[in-house]
């Protein structure tokens, strides 16, 4: 197991020691969210060079402002709030429009940084998961990755993504109906 496995310290306490000088408290954070973020990213971006251009950017950001950090939400929300940000940012330098990825740059990191389930499941269902998470509409694919894989509410995906909270919703709940039918075919 890695060390941030060890640590019993929730997020919000470790960005707080690492805020007021505990580096030690950096690498646990690092460790806990990189997997999950970068592969966020490279999921948004449709891209490996892209949302390792990001992944950068968002911890530089993280670093940035880390001396103004306040727990008015979970760390991951935090961090996933910079994240949407850079990658807002990024489509507009990019002059691309938001939801415009191609996601067959991903399967490379798929298989290096599984979903959840992707451990329990054997690897062909992981590349069905991966090929239905591709049909989806780029809004449905991102509430449903930002509640399963980083376990956000639907408030905080609503904050997040700047989307009405039962909007949100919606998109989770057709993502996964579509998923459910997508999966059921490809049995």
């Amino acid at each position: 197991m890695a060390d941030h496995d060890h640590d019993p310290r929730d997020d919000e306490t470790l960005m707080q020691a690492w805020r007021d000088g505990e580096l030690a408290a950096f690498r646990l954070l690092y460790g806990r969210h990189r997997l999950r973020l970068y592969r966020f990213l490279v999921r948004e971006t449709g891209s490996n060079a892209a949302g390792d251009e990001l992944f950068q950017e968002v911890w530089l950001s993280v670093v940035h402002q880390r001396a103004h950090y306040q727990p008015w939400a979970r760390f991951s929300t935090w961090l996933l709030e910079t994240a949407h940000r850079r990658l807002v940012d990024w489509h507009r330098r990019e002059h691309r429009h938001r939801w415009n990825s191609d996601l067959d740059a991903t399967d490379e990191v798929a298989d290096h940084c599984p979903l959840p389930d992707d451990a329990a499941a054997n690897r062909q269902s992981g590349r069905q998961l991966r090929e239905c998470l591709r049909t989806l509409p780029p809004e449905q694919r991102e509430a449903f990755l930002l509640k399963e894989e980083h376990e956000l509410g639907l408030t905080e995906i609503a904050r997040l993504t700047g989307a009405a909270a039962e909007t949100v919703k919606s998109r989770v709940r057709y993502a996964i109906a579509k998923l459910r039918i997508c999966m059921e075919a490809l049995a």
